[in-house]
């Protein structure tokens, strides 16, 4: 298997090499963990023309067709797994991907490369021929679908009286706003004809069955258990029910002071909808499989530092708030258990993962590209010179951030200076938004490319033995 970090020697020749060794080794071994095709290949069985799940079982001879349809930016793994145990019994499948790789093997499945942060016209032509599939479809038939986050941006097809371009927008104030993911979605929800349940909804309609795999990028689930038992309350994607309502949709662009940015098609369209502009519910005859969860990250981190014999803790499967901040408090928490052995001694690895934010309520200012990851990377890096050896990784856990081609970015007590001697202005950096490019240049932009999963923000802090302060 190709390694999860494809730049690990470029990596490892710059800042503090021996704790990025080890942060590296325990990324790694966690990412294989989490990779979706394994996951789903360890519990979805064939045998002749009956697949199995768990206790529960189709004869897929007994259908007359057999469908697959994919999207988010774990969908190449999970498409795969799928693909390849269905066999000669698929019939057609859609996979709508943010990136396409040279790996990638499909027979029968039609791979489209959607656009992700924003929607863009080949997302929108696959949506159309996931209708046009769906349209054939009768009670004789069951599709396997795929989800997992970036889903609604890959799965852009607005309503009737919304264009592309205008969801697009949309799409590109609210990732700006400060807005978390929930908020942001039950916005985009409701303007698709396919999020928020709506592509379940057409699937109800010709009473075909669904059966759904998915990855949860969700701060709001727990560690998966035993994914061969079906997922109970299952919620979100297009395939399964929406739990956010119209009104939050209205409350979002109140509280974010929205209306004027938004486009006038999107906010006219959501305040005079009514009751018939809600998403559907509930979907109680569907059968979903929850894959991975946000924090299943920290959980298989916890298995890659035992088997690293080095002591570890998770700090929260929580974080939330602006990157920068998030970052400097990484490096407060390090400098902690540095000199006072709190919470825990050094050396040691801490865990944590969520859904960190950068605002940006002017583009004018932005200069270069980056994520949050990078932005978190580059606010530890700010506050961590005192900390001799700390080292730190964010990274979006499939493996772009934001605006970029990397994961995220890695930083430790070296990277000020490091950034000073290339001469790039840590200030100027964070004001224009340019955080890939000052990493990139300093070799601490991770590059993972598809890792096969996405649970969302994943980061690793190691801090190695310092002289404990004298208490009085």
């Amino acid at each position: 298997m190709e390694p999860a970090i494809r730049n690990k020697k470029e990596l490892l020749s710059a800042g503090d090499v021996e704790s990025r060794k080890i942060i590296l080794e325990a990324a790694e071994r966690t990412l294989r963990m989490l990779n979706a095709e394994k996951r789903i290949e360890s519990i979805f069985k064939r045998e002749g023309s009956v697949v199995s799940i768990g206790a529960k079982s189709w004869d897929l001879a007994q259908k007359r067709n057999v469908y697959l349809i994919g999207a988010g930016k774990a969908c190449n793994a999970m498409a795969m797994a799928v693909e390849h145990v269905l066999g000669e019994y698929l019939t057609d499948g859609i996979a709508i991907v943010k990136i396409a790789e040279d790996s990638d093997d499909f027979k029968k499945t039609r791979v489209y490369v959607g656009g992700h942060p924003v929607p863009n016209e080949a997302g929108l032509s696959a949506c159309r021929e996931v209708q046009k599939m769906i349209d054939g479809a009768n009670e004789e038939d069951i599709f396997f679908c795929v989800m997992s986050g970036g889903s609604s941006a890959l799965m852009g097809c607005p309503l009737p009286g919304i264009t592309l371009e205008e969801e697009a927008r949309t799409t590109d104030i609210l990732l700006k706003s400060g807005a978390n993911i929930r908020e942001i979605n039950a916005v985009r929800r409701h303007i698709s004809a396919m999020n928020g349940g709506r592509m379940a909804q057409k699937i109800a309609d010709k009473r075909a069955e669904l059966v759904g795999f998915n990855i949860s990028d969700s701060v709001a689930y727990g560690p998966t258990k035993d994914i061969s038992i079906p997922w109970e309350n299952f919620s979100a994607t297009p395939m399964g029910p929406d739990h956010t309502t119209l009104e939050d949709a209205i409350g979002v662009i109140r509280d974010y002071a929205l209306e004027d940015r938004l486009p006038a098609s999107v906010t006219r369209y959501l305040k005079t909808c009514g009751p018939e502009g809600e998403t559907p519910k509930a979907f109680p005859q569907n059968t979903y499989y929850q894959i991975d969860t946000l924090p299943d990250s920290c959980v298989f981190a916890m298995q890659a530092a035992e088997q690293m014999g080095i002591p570890a803790i998770v700090l929260t499967t929580y974080l939330e708030g602006e990157a920068e901040d998030a970052g400097r408090f990484m490096a407060a928490i390090a400098r902690q258990i540095q000199q006072y052995g709190q919470p825990v001694k050094a050396p040691c690895l801490v865990f944590c993962a969520g859904e960190v934010v950068t605002t940006i309520t002017d583009n004018r200012v932005i200069r270069g590209h980056g994520g949050p990851s990078h932005e978190m990377a580059l606010g530890f890096a700010a506050a961590a010179e005192k900390i001799p050896g700390a080292c730190f990784l964010s990274i979006d856990s499939e493996g772009t951030d934001g605006t970029t081609p990397a994961a995220g970015g890695i930083a430790d007590s070296k990277t000020m200076a490091a950034l000073e001697a290339a001469g790039i202005h840590w200030p100027e950096v964070m004001r224009s938004h340019a955080s890939h490019e000052a990493l990139k240049a300093i070799g601490g932009a991770v590059f993972t490319g598809n890792t096969g999963t996405n649970v969302c923000d994943f980061n690793i802090l190691y801090v190695p033995e310092g002289v404990l302060a004298e208490r009085k």
